[in-house]
């Protein structure tokens, strides 16, 4: 596949995981109204919501990311390397200089976030940047900034917000049901049970549907972004190094949810047994033996 056909459908992509979202969410949200006995106000509810939030994910994706991961502006004279490694990629990419933040957490991390080239973001975690030396790390601002250019973070982005807000609502109906119980109408209970079954079965399905909808973003935009680092740096055992060295480190992102784990170079859950479990079942990441490998290959 071209990069300009990567990025064609990567934007096609966007356009229909948003399109995809505000109908499930329209449906699931009648479905809940119904169960709660509140007719067709959640629908309503719903149709707002995900018409909101996808227009958010599209505009203000990255600043949202970048909030739910505690992220700050980088510091040129503290992160000197930082800056360097990814203004000089930068150029050599042919991308403007993406601005850089910092997530203050000793574990080993990174990702790239915002809607295209012109509004991108590189963020790392302080631990990646002191563990790592300088060909080390350009190998993996090398990854982000290829998935900047082949506009992954776009549909990356959109992802990572409208999958937090399924999980929202999801959340807000299932205390809503605990606490409220429903709207008992007598003329209509055989209905009302009904709805009330089919509420409570898409309130537990559809965070585990968002999280489908993670890889229908694919693994494969991960073996691309490697492929396209190594060619930037022409030095991919750079990258190789990197992920056996990020495959060491055991510490968890305290900052990484559900939601923004696809974004990150490698599954930031590592540390925790049934978060790194449920996120291996659904894991947007290739395996970082056949990731190294491949690229020790080239």
């Amino acid at each position: 596949m071209s990069i300009h056909s990567q990025i064609q459908g990567n934007v096609t992509k966007t356009y229909i995981i948003m399109s995809a979202f505000v109908a499930f969410v329209v449906l699931a949200g009648y479905a809940m109204g119904q169960a709660l006995g509140y007719g067709n106000s959640w629908m309503w509810i719903a149709v707002l919501f995900s018409v909101v939030s996808s227009f958010a994910s599209y505009y203000w994706g990255d600043k949202m990311v970048l909030a739910m991961s505690g992220a700050k502006p980088a510091n040129r004279k503290q992160h000197f390397d930082f800056f360097t490694v990814a203004e000089n990629l930068a150029i050599a990419a042919g991308l403007p200089k993406p601005k850089l933040y910092v997530i203050e957490d000793t574990a080993m991390n990174a990702f790239a976030t915002g809607r295209d080239p012109q509004h991108a973001v590189v963020c790392a975690t302080a631990g990646i940047l002191t563990k790592l030396e300088r060909r080390e790390l350009e190998g993996v601002i090398a990854h982000e900034l290829s998935h900047i250019k082949n506009f992954d973070t776009r549909l990356m982005a959109a992802v990572a917000v409208l999958v937090g807000t399924v999980a929202f609502l999801a959340d807000m109906f299932l205390r809503n049901l605990w606490w409220g119980r429903g709207r008992d109408r007598d003329e209509d209970r055989g209905v009302g049970q009904i709805m009330l079954v089919v509420g409570i079965v898409l309130a537990i399905v559809t965070p585990i549907v968002a999280t489908l909808i993670q890889l229908a973003v694919s693994r494969r935009r991960e073996l691309l972004a490697d492929a396209s680092a190594a060619d930037l740096t022409r030095y991919p055992e750079g990258l190789a190094l990197a992920l056996e060295k990020l495959s060491k480190d055991k510490e968890v992102l305290e900052a990484a949810t559900n939601a923004t784990a696809h974004l990150y170079i490698t599954n930031p859950f590592k540390g925790k047994q049934f978060a790194a479990w449920f996120s291996g079942l659904f894991n947007t990441h290739p395996p970082i033996g056949e990731r190294v490998k491949i690229l020790r290959a080239m």
